[in-house]
């Protein structure tokens, strides 16, 4: 096969598939870790080894809620960093009292986010643990 490669492949075989056959192969070759159709080919037709990759849906699925939320805390994060930094500037002053009015509110915010977040936390894991 390395002498092919330094040759260069010259020869060409044309083959008439169904939309139905083409999908097939091409649903066969995505789940593998080849880069190009020709190269799954070329392995199945010389009988090479092919590897095929495994995905785990309910992983994956875990994978992007988390980045997600994950995203979430970042925000609530800053906010409350903000809100941080403005009560040491306007300590005893009277923007203080709306100030605090409006870290109340983040705050519960924040709060009912950390519930949530476990919550989804609680039922991911229930599901994992329940297909395994």
């Amino acid at each position: 096969m390395e002498e092919n490669r330094q040759q260069g492949r010259t020869r060409m075989i044309g083959v008439r598939l169904t939309p139905q056959e083409y999908l097939g192969i091409e649903k066969k070759w995505k789940q593998t870790t080849f880069g190009k159709l020709s190269d799954y080919l070329r392995s199945v037709i010389f009988g090479k080894p092919v590897t095929t990759l495994y995905r785990n849906q309910s992983a994956d699925d875990l994978l992007a809620e988390m980045a997600l939320l994950r995203q979430e805390l970042n925000r609530i994060g800053v906010n409350f960093n903000q809100s941080v930094k403005k009560l040491h500037v306007l300590h005893e002053t009277p923007q203080f009292m709306r100030w605090l009015t409006t870290h109340e509110v983040e705050k519960r915010t924040m709060l009912n986010k950390l519930d949530e977040i476990n919550n989804r936390i609680h039922k991911f894991s229930e599901r994992l643990w329940s297909q395994g």
